[in-house]
């Protein structure tokens, strides 16, 4: 107990200093929309729908958020600014709830099928290779036996990198000749998978946007051909982004929800960036929920996504 106590207090102690940028930046914005006024009115909203915006919660999110403080002013007929942060914190916490599915606990201990098979896609620099080997290491830190897929044959660095995670993580990785057919990648990596009895296997994937038709058509072809060794794979698309692109990360997300049927998001770099609003509009606006965040470079830096330590340690 003392262990599992001491584990949870590193794990505080990373979201908050990985959304230390954020907070501040945030925080700063809040304290001049109520800056000079104790009641809540219009005014003082306009100001919130600005600072909110501006720390790229993104405009509809930004919206529903408001909508939802007008209708608590209406109902108890007086909000004084210093309720204003409980009722934000209230209010985000319900809006990210929404699409939260993911029993925390069991993320790693209880799988649906084995082997489960995540298929992870995202364009390159996102820190789509980096996220895989990070979870590839939570998975076999559980006990589980994970099996990777250097399917991202188009960029030599992603197929060595993919080696050196695996290697850190103490996963088998499978890989061909730089160009190889990435579905031909993925075949042999959930039959071997299938073949010596894994828990896990999580398929890398090239991140290019430059033609949406070749991306959505090379996709469903890794999912086709896992599917003839184990019917119903993938379990699970994750999907990277980079949260210290903002607003920006809202566009790749739409990219790839066209591409492909995504699952699950992964979303990293917050540590480096004060963008860290882009998880709540991302997770509210393509009503997919966010799993991981990736909050700076160790192996242990990717946390499974808990909404209530989240937006506790943004209001922090």
């Amino acid at each position: 107990m003392a262990i599992f106590n001491v584990f949870n207090k590193q794990k505080k102690e990373t979201l908050d200093a990985g959304l230390h940028k954020t907070r501040e930046s945030m925080f700063t914005k809040l304290t001049r929309a109520v800056a000079g006024k104790s009641k809540v009115n219009e005014e003082v909203l306009d100001n919130l729908e600005e600072a909110l915006i501006s720390s790229d919660v993104g405009v509809a999110t930004t919206l529903r958020i408001i909508e939802r403080i007008e209708k608590r002013i209406e109902r108890d007929k007086y909000l004084n600014t210093a309720e204003l942060n409980i009722i934000l914190k209230e209010e985000i916490a319900a809006l990210i709830a929404e699409n939260d599915t993911y029993d925390l606990n069991n993320f790693a201990d209880i799988l649906p099928a084995k082997p489960y098979v995540i298929m992870v896609v995202g364009v390159n620099g996102v820190g789509k290779t980096t996220t895989i080997g990070k979870l590839a290491a939570q998975y076999v830190r559980a006990g589980k036996k994970v099996y990777l897929g250097a399917a991202d044959t188009f960029r030599a660095a992603a197929v060595e990198q993919l080696v050196i995670w695996g290697e850190r993580a103490g996963a088998t990785v499978i890989k061909q000749k730089m160009g190889s057919d990435p579905a031909s990648v993925a075949y042999d990596t959930v039959a071997s998978a299938k073949a010596n009895n894994a828990d896990v296997v999580i398929i890398d994937t090239a991140g290019r946007l430059h033609n949406k038709i070749n991306l959505m058509n090379e996709l469903t072809k890794i999912k086709n051909v896992m599917q003839k060794v184990i019917p119903g794979a993938p379990n699970e698309v994750l999907l990277v982004l980079d949260g210290s692109i903002g607003q920006n990360a809202f566009e790749q997300a739409k990219q790839f929800t066209k591409a492909t049927d995504v699952t699950a998001l992964a979303i990293t770099k917050l540590d480096g960036t004060a963008k860290g609003g882009a998880v709540i509009g991302i997770s509210d606006q393509f009503k997919i929920p966010v799993k991981f965040i990736g909050l700076g470079e160790g192996i242990d830096h990717l946390q499974v996504f808990d909404r209530n330590e989240f937006v506790e340690s943004l209001f922090n």
